[in-house]
């Protein structure tokens, strides 16, 4: 066996990881004592982690080890699962069993949960090992992964600057090399917005193609799972492992990233359905990281051209009734009410006040929202637009809380409406893609002076998937010759 003191690990792709974990010269078990000793170095700072559950983690990379050792001795290594061996960590609104789910919420008590959830259930069964859980927002419910139970989530690039929410411990911890990749979950932004902010790549199916993520409660079906990587081959391998094998590209996501697609038409727009409420500034440098896109896309022989797409200005009041009507409905006893953040406390009272009557016409008018975007951009074979407007935030600039020196916990002095203008100004091209139901992708492309990632997003058609990180991977292969 390999000794994993002599070798970064942390360094490697999940794709060069599990090639080195099928093979036997690394174990698995010392493959989560690697990441686990990374873990303990590196989350005390970063926050990425909320839970590490070290012990079960060496106990099932052990088991897999035994599988393996078994599986050799027969001749039978080919049914190795496909992610055998790999850790990672699933964010903290996904049941793992034996581990507690908090939901990111003081409110909630944080039992263990009884059994895995559909998405650690379906990873697991291809052969992941859980490291633990890893930062959200409360509820899943903001672009900043900061709550009243533990550290905020910091960006690897900028300590004093968030990584995204809701999957934004994931997003830290794979910036971080603390795991090779992760799955995050997606209903307005949640794999895109963390992805855009800590540099990575971050893939949001199609509605449908990923059975697992989906959230009971989900009424707009807005929430999908889909991969957190350092680059489009580590996405793609995790794709197929999330995508039932009868939906996915003949020979998977990985055999077939690597081709480059035919051609495209690719419509650039920087109209959002939450300016008419929120106009928006676009900083110099998310402009940049577009012309950037916008010229790697052209010189690979993508014809790009100016999109003009018209939006419902009835969408954000449509929206957010959709979104918040599960934090509505959320068993949470009046007693412990007081302790949920000044925006989901707030945004609950008004959910609770929503008729059904009202929330239904949400609904309705977010299925004609979809069909009418769709058709707009139908014209194109994608959409392009920055991932998001901004830079990545400062540690409490969302909620007021004080500036990125204050000690945790914030204050959370901050107005619940501003909060929520300031994460729409922040991604205003996020959540009308879930609402779509489409495929989109956020590729990084760009790094500041100050060395932050910025990045693009492409929204592709229905079922155009493996498209998108094709195109992610051309443009990586074009970054990496310059």
């Amino acid at each position: 066996m390999a000794d994993p003191s002599t070798q970064d690990l942390s360094k490697q792709t999940a794709v060069q990881l599990r090639d080195t974990l099928a093979t036997g010269e690394l174990s698995a078990r010392e493959a989560a004592a690697h990441f686990l000793a990374a873990i303990e170095q590196r989350n005390q700072q970063l926050g990425a982690f909320i839970t590490v559950t070290a012990d079960q983690a060496l106990e099932d990379a052990a088991t897999a080890d035994t599988l393996h050792a078994r599986l050799a001795r027969e001749g039978r290594l080919d049914e190795l699962p496909l992610l055998h061996g790999l850790p990672t960590g699933f964010k903290d609104l996904t049941d793992v069993a034996g581990v507690p789910t908090s939901h990111g919420s003081a409110a909630l008590e944080h039992k263990p949960a009884p059994e895995d959830g559909a998405l650690a259930s379906t990873l697991k069964a291809q052969g992941v090992i859980s490291l633990g859980k890893t930062q959200v927002p409360e509820f899943g419910l903001t672009a900043y992964s900061e709550n009243r139970i533990a550290p905020p989530s910091r960006n690897p690039h900028s300590l004093a600057r968030s990584s995204g929410g809701s999957s934004g411990g994931s997003a830290a911890a794979v910036a971080a090399g603390l795991v090779p990749f992760a799955p995050g979950t997606d209903g307005g932004g949640s794999i895109r917005i963390p992805a855009g902010a800590c540099g990575l790549l971050g893939l949001k199916p199609g509605r449908g193609l990923v059975p697992a993520g989906v959230s009971a409660g989900d009424a707009a079906s807005l929430v999908v799972a889909g991969p957190l990587a350092r680059n489009a081959s580590d996405a793609a391998l995790l794709m197929d492992a999330l995508v039932p094998r009868d939906q996915a590209p003949d020979g998977g996501y990985l055999a077939n990233v690597g081709r480059a697609p035919d051609p495209l038409r690719i419509g650039v727009s920087l109209d959002s359905p939450w300016a008419g409420v929120y106009p928006f500034e676009i900083e110099q440098v998310a402009l940049d990281a577009l012309d950037l896109g916008i010229k790697l896309l052209s010189e690979a022989g993508h014809n790009v051209g100016e999109a003009e797409i018209r939006y419902d200005n009835r969408y954000p009041e449509a929206f957010t009734a959709a979104w918040t009507a599960g934090v509505g409905s959320a068993r949470i006893a009046p007693q412990r009410e007081p302790l949920l953040t000044p925006l989901t406390r707030t945004f609950r009272r008004r959910a609770q006040q929503r008729s059904a009557l009202k929330v239904n016409e949400a609904l309705g008018f977010l299925r004609q929202f979809e069909h009418d975007t769709i058709a707009q951009y139908a014209q194109w074979d994608l959409i392009l637009m920055p991932t998001l407007a901004r830079t990545p935030r400062p540690i409490g600039w969302f909620t007021g809380g004080g500036h990125s020196g204050d000690p945790w916990p914030s204050a959370w002095a901050g107005d619940a409406d501003e909060d929520y203008k300031r994460q729409c100004q922040y991604a205003p091209w996020s959540s009308m893609v879930n609402v779509c139901g489409l495929p989109a992708i956020s590729i990084p492309v760009h790094t500041t002076a100050a060395g932050l990632p910025m990045g693009i997003q492409l929204i592709g058609h229905t079922g155009s998937e493996l498209r998108l990180l094709q195109i992610a991977r051309s443009l990586e292969a074009a970054t990496e010759a310059v």
